[in-house]
């Protein structure tokens, strides 16, 4: 486990907003409470049911008081570049949020040992560059797409000499047979 924290902000269904540290994974202690490092350096202990999402920012921005994560979008406006799991989030409250969880394992493993999500948020030029979302905040949701990269054609193989001279003679031998032969 790595023991690096990260910046977040935490946005709670009691309407409050908590900036500290976290790590990136396994921040969910026996699925019931999430244990934050605040700015003063106390650990705060936070029930999971009170957390609505986690947001990893760049930058606190504790001056904004209604939006310190400047996650301006919450929906993607076309269809991500990026690969991975285009999901749809409604929360309890009926706000909508979508992001891209990964298609490998790790979005089994996250689910399994965070008892949440973790997404890509629509504008990751945005100060929020990752965001967990607890199960117990979801109330519905759902998978929009799968996106993968196109699939890449073969490489064209150059003619061998024997196999030129095959389809020369098959091109010349294999034509219709002309009527002025006689039988």
């Amino acid at each position: 486990m790595s023991t690096s924290r990260k910046k977040v902000i935490v946005r709670r269904f009691t309407g409050g907003i908590l900036a500290g540290y976290l790590p990136i994974s396994s921040l969910v202690r026996e699925r019931t409470t999430l244990d934050l490092l605040d700015l003063t350096g106390r650990i705060l202990s936070l029930p999971l049911d009170d957390v609505k999402l986690v947001s990893y920012v760049r930058e606190f921005n504790l001056a904004d008081t209604v939006n310190p994560e400047r996650l301006s979008r919450r929906t993607f406006l076309s269809r991500p570049r990026s690969e991975g799991l285009w999901l749809r989030l409604t929360f309890r409250t009926g706000e909508i949020l979508e992001g891209l969880a990964p298609t490998d394992l790790t979005l089994l493993e996250t689910i399994l040992t965070d008892a949440g999500l973790h997404l890509t948020p629509p504008d990751t030029r945005s100060n929020t560059q990752h965001i967990f979302v607890p199960h117990t905040a979801i109330s519905e949701l759902q998978l929009l797409a799968v996106i993968t990269s196109p699939s890449r054609r073969k490489p064209l193989t150059a003619p061998t000499p024997e196999r030129l001279q095959k389809a020369l003679q098959d091109e010349l031998f294999d034509g219709p047979i002309p009527s002025d032969r006689p039988n």
